[in-house]
């Protein structure tokens, strides 16, 4: 009896594991239903509008008055003491940290199939929580290699000369992919989400993605106005993505003042428990 129920249990793994699949793209794309979601898009606009103006002042000023000193500053590339810095600058790389999302969330959509009740619940949770945190970090980055590819801003020394005016548009090579900082993007938009999900680790967030914006300094691998472009992007960019799931009721509710906060355990397991049934 046992083992035929877990043949039965074998056999239908595949159809509840395309169903939650299905079900979770679904909620992700639904037209949204929140009655404050105006205001809360107007909370964002305003947001949005008042950081772009702020820090593209700023990128402005760094661009003409300091990046190229700050060039000079800094140590010569390959000076062995930068060792910590050249391992801790990978923690912020894009393609290892969606990487590792990827996986994480691969690993969620093959075990929570095979779970039932409880446990499959708190997977789910895990699950759309890992939804965010990638999509988060994602988004922001594919207006920042556009942007890249555009500007085609020269990295420092390269050309052999400070020159913080350095530019060869639409290039398309990693010398001339300086603007905006990739590892800015990912840092600061991880940070962001991670901090929106866990309000109480905001603190170590922002220190990490610090750390990774002065990485890249130190290794002569950005301008100063390249991580400041970067801050912004991935800020603005996680902030649209928990629009998104906010209008929806993925993981977080908006309040009447149009405010985002991220829903309790217990609420979010609702959802999930939705994107399991089939």
């Amino acid at each position: 009896m046992s083992a035929h129920a877990d043949s039965g249990e074998a056999a239908n793994y595949p159809a509840r594991l395309l169903a939650l699949v299905q079900n979770s793209l679904t909620q992700l794309v639904r037209r949204p239903s929140h009655a404050r979601r105006a205001e809360a898009a107007r909370r964002l606009a305003r947001h949005s509008l008042l950081m772009s103006a702020v820090l593209a002042l700023a990128v402005v000023v760094l661009m003409a008055g300091f990046d190229a000193r700050e060039i000079t500053l800094m140590p010569p590339r390959g000076t062995a003491s930068l060792w910590p810095a050249r391992v801790a600058t990978d923690f912020g790389k894009d393609s290892y940290v969606l990487g590792a999302l990827f996986g994480m969330l691969l690993v969620v959509g093959l075990v929570a199939p095979a779970m039932r009740d409880a446990a499959q619940s708190r997977w789910l949770v895990f699950g759309l929580r890992l939804q965010f945190l990638f999509l988060a970090v994602l988004v922001p980055l594919l207006p920042g290699e556009l942007l890249k590819w555009i500007v085609g801003r020269g990295r420092p020394f390269v050309g052999g000369q400070v020159n913080a005016f350095n530019f060869a548009h639409f290039a398309g090579t990693e010398a001339y992919a300086s603007f905006p900082s990739a590892h800015a993007i990912t840092a600061f938009a991880l940070a962001f989400a991670v901090s929106a999900i866990w309000p109480r680790i905001r603190g170590l967030m922002i220190v990490y993605a610090l750390v990774i914006c002065f990485t890249r300094l130190v290794l002569l691998a950005h301008h100063p106005s390249d991580v400041v472009a970067g801050m912004l992007i991935g800020v603005l960019g996680a902030m649209c993505v928990r629009y998104w799931f906010a209008a929806r009721g993925l993981g977080f509710a908006i309040a009447r003042d149009g405010s985002i906060f991220p829903l309790h355990q217990r609420r979010v397991k609702r959802v999930a428990d939705g994107a399991s049934a089939s």
